[in-house]
C-alpha cells in the first residue's frame, strides 16, 4: 500500500478550506485545547493570603481536555470540512443552492447533512469543550476574490450561540441576528430587530438563512438546547412514577425544530447542538428524521462517578493538586479523591469550587497548610446550596434527578456569588 507524507491534503485546492489551517491529530489537538494557569510560586507562603484568594479565581479558566473532549473537536472539525468539500464555490452545483432553488436541491445527491449532538450534565465540562474548540478555527476568512462575485468576499466559519429560554423561533431568530453581528462586527440586522411592526419569527430565521448561506457559514452551534423544551411542574413530575421521569419535556414550538432540520438537509450547514442529557434526549426523538442531528457524531460528557478511575485521579486530580496557595501543601490520598467526588458529584466544574472553597476556609486559620477536613467543611458551608444536586445525581436515581438537577445550572445568583472577588 503506497503511504502518504504528513503533508498530505485531502482538501488541496478548496479555497473555503484553505483557511481552516491545518488538520490536527488527536495529541496536536490535546496540546491546544489544554489551558493551565501560573502554578503557584514557590514563596507562597510569603505572600498575603487576602491576596492568594484572587490567585486562586485563574482556577476558573483550568480546562483539561477530555478524551471525549478531544473527540468532539475531532467530529467539529471533519463537519466543517467535509461540508465545504461539497460546497466548493468553483462548481456550479453551489450555486444552485445558494440561488435557492430548491426543487432542484432536493435532487442533489452525494452531498449529505451534517449534524452532532454533545449531552452532559451541568458543569460537566461540554460547553467549554466545544467552545475551545471552535476557537481552533478562524472564525473569520478574508477572501480578496471570489467565483461569481466581484471583489472581496467574506467567510464565517462558525457561529455559536444559546437558544433562548422560550425556543421560539422569534427569540432564535434574534439569538442567531445578534450573534451574526457579534462575531462579524457589521449591522447588518439591526433594521430586522428595531422593526415596530409585528415580526415573524419564520420570516426572521429565513433572513438570517439567506446572509449565513451566501457568507458560506461553515459551522453553527446551539447550545442549551433543553430551551426548545418546556418542564412539567415540580408538583407534577413529584407526583409521576420512576417509570415516567424521562417525559418531562413537551416541546415549545415545533416550527424552530423543523427550520433547523432544512438548516442542515437543505442548506447544508452542519449543526452542533448541545445541551443537557433532558433535552437532548427530548431533541433527537422529537421527530421522525432527527437522526440527522446525529450524522456525524454524538458525545456524552460524563462526570467522575469512580475516584479511583485514572481519568479522575491521573487526567483531573493530578494536575489540579499543584494549584495549592498554601505553604504546607495536602498530599493527593485516596480518601481525599473520594471525599471530592462524594461531595461534588464529580463534576468538574463543582470540584474546582470545592478547590477553591476549601482553600478559603484553610485560610481562616493560622496554619497554613490544606487539610483533607477543610474539603468536608467547605461543602458543607460555602457549597451546601448544591448539595441536593449532588445526592440527587449520585443516586442515580431518575426521579430525585428531574427534581434536583438544574439546581447547579439555573441559580446562577450562587455561582455569582461565589465567584465573586470579594475576601
Amino acid at each position: 500500500m503506497k503511504s502518504h507524507p504528513s503533508s498530505y491534503d485531502p482538501y488541496a485546492g478548496n479555497m473555503l478550506i484553505k483557511g481552516l489551517g491545518p488538520i490536527l491529530s488527536p495529541e496536536e489537538a490535546s496540546r491546544k485545547l489544554v489551558d493551565m494557569p501560573m502554578r503557584p510560586p514557590s514563596d507562597i507562603g510569603s505572600i498575603p493570603r487576602h491576596i492568594r484568594l484572587h490567585m486562586l479565581q485563574d482556577l476558573r479558566r483550568l480546562h483539561l481536555p477530555s478524551l471525549e473532549g478531544i473527540q468532539t473537536h475531532q467530529t467539529m472539525d471533519l463537519m466543517i470540512r467535509q461540508n465545504y468539500k461539497h460546497i466548493d464555490p468553483t462548481l456550479p452545483s453551489t450555486w444552485t443552492l445558494k440561488g435557492g432553488e430548491t426543487s432542484q436541491i432536493w435532487k442533489r445527491s452525494g452531498s449529505p447533512a451534517f449534524g452532532a449532538a454533545v449531552e452532559g450534565i451541568s458543569g460537566a465540562g461540554k460547553t467549554e469543550a466545544i467552545t475551545r474548540a471552535l476557537h481552533l478555527f478562524p472564525r473569520i476568512i478574508e477572501h480578496d476574490s471570489f467565483p461569481k462575485m466581484a471583489g472581496a468576499h467574506t467567510q464565517v466559519t462558525w457561529i455559536s450561540t444559546d437558544v433562548p429560554p422560550g425556543g421560539k423561533s422569534i427569540d432564535l431568530a434574534v439569538a442567531l441576528m445578534n450573534a451574526w453581528m457579534r462575531t462579524t462586527g457589521s449591522n447588518r440586522f439591526e433594521d430586522s430587530l428595531k422593526r415596530k411592526s409585528p415580526r415573524v419569527g419564520m420570516a426572521m430565521l429565513e433572513e438570517w438563512r439567506q446572509v449565513a448561506s451566501s457568507h458560506f457559514l461553515g459551522f453553527l452551534h446551539l447550545d442549551e438546547v433543553q430551551n426548545f423544551f418546556k418542564l412539567s411542574p415540580l408538583e407534577l413530575r413529584r407526583g409521576r412514577k420512576e417509570r415516567d421521569a424521562t417525559q418531562e419535556l413537551s416541546v415549545q414550538e415545533d416550527q424552530s425544530l423543523r427550520w433547523l432540520l432544512n438548516l442542515m438537509n437543505v442548506w447544508q450547514i452542519p449543526l452542533l447542538v448541545s445541551g443537557t442529557p433532558d433535552g437532548i434526549g427530548a431533541l433527537t426523538k422529537r421527530l421522525s428524521t432527527t437522526e440527522r442531528f446525529v450524522t456525524s457524531g454524538f458525545h456524552a460528557f460524563k462526570h467522575f462517578a469512580d475516584p479511583a478511575s485514572t481519568g479522575f485521579r491521573n487526567t483531573f486530580l493530578t494536575p489540579l493538586s499543584a494549584y495549592q496557595y498554601v505553604a504546607n501543601p495536602l498530599k493527593m490520598t485516596d480518601d481525599l479523591a473520594t471525599l471530592i467526588v462524594e461531595k461534588t458529584g464529580g463534576v468538574q466544574r463543582l470540584i474546582i469550587a470545592l478547590w477553591v472553597a476549601a482553600h478559603r476556609v484553610a485560610f481562616e486559620r493560622k496554619d497554613d497548610d490544606l487539610r483533607i477536613q477543610d474539603f468536608a467543611d467547605a461543602a458543607d458551608t460555602l457549597l451546601s446550596p448544591i448539595g441536593p444536586a449532588v445526592i440527587a445525581l449520585r443516586s442515580n436515581n431518575p426521579m430525585m434527578m428531574a427534581r434536583y438537577e438544574d439546581l447547579t445550572a439555573r441559580d446562577h445568583n450562587f455561582w455569582q456569588n461565589f465567584w465573586s472577588n470579594r475576601p
